[in-house]
């Protein structure tokens, strides 16, 4: 399937899940009077197993990358939150900068105890500002996926430390120089990779 029509499906199926919670927290939840600003800065590692070579001749290798991103928004309700993000993820071969959308919904009931169960969930798209490809090669980002789950340290009222682990799936699009003969010599990169973050929530 082209990279276009499946990032299509999982938009659609991001805005689904936003209305989704947003109509349970309104039947759940009286929104506060006031929204309030919310930040989520978080630090981590990207964990996953790479193969490449030929069909005959594959190497399997365990690859772990650099990711940082920081999302502000507002606080919607006592449970949900909604933000703008920016991130950086470094890559081997690409070092890219997702931006997007996030949402933070918190699964067990707001109150005074310190640790909270809470659901994550980003969509975006990687630019490569930051990168610099080798002579003759363009590196091109895509669509950006990152679900998870995490738990929140501290009292509701006050910040907190975060701790989540999510999946992420990131589309590159990679253009090499021509070889004799050859038009368009084009590679479609998925990153799929398992996430573990550490952070803050002010």
């Amino acid at each position: 399937m082209p990279l276009a029509k499946s990032s299509m499906k999982y938009i659609k199926l991001f805005l689904f899940l936003c209305i989704q919670s947003q109509a349970l927290t309104s039947k759940s939840q009286i929104p506060d009077k006031k929204l309030t600003f919310v930040n989520y800065t978080e630090v981590g590692g990207l964990f996953g197993r790479v193969v490449s070579g030929t069909q005959s001749n594959e190497l399997v290798e365990n690859k772990t990358s650099l990711t940082f991103q920081t999302l502000n928004g507002v606080q919607f309700t006592k449970r949900l939150a909604v933000g703008a993000l920016v991130g950086v993820d470094w890559y081997k071969s690409a070092l890219l900068m997702p931006v997007g959308a996030g949402v933070r919904f918190q699964l067990t009931k707001p109150s005074d105890r310190n640790v909270s169960v809470f659901a994550s969930a980003d969509v975006g798209y990687a630019l490569t500002w930051l990168h610099k490809s080798s002579t003759g090669y363009t590196v091109k980002g895509g669509l950006m996926l990152n679900p998870g789950i995490g738990l929140r340290f501290g009292k509701p009222a006050n910040g907190g430390i975060l701790l989540s682990l999510s999946y992420k799936r990131q589309e590159v699009q990679v253009e090499k120089p021509l070889r004799w003969g050859e038009v368009v010599r084009e590679e479609n990169r998925v990153y799929n990779r398992l996430a573990i973050r550490l952070g803050i929530i002010l």
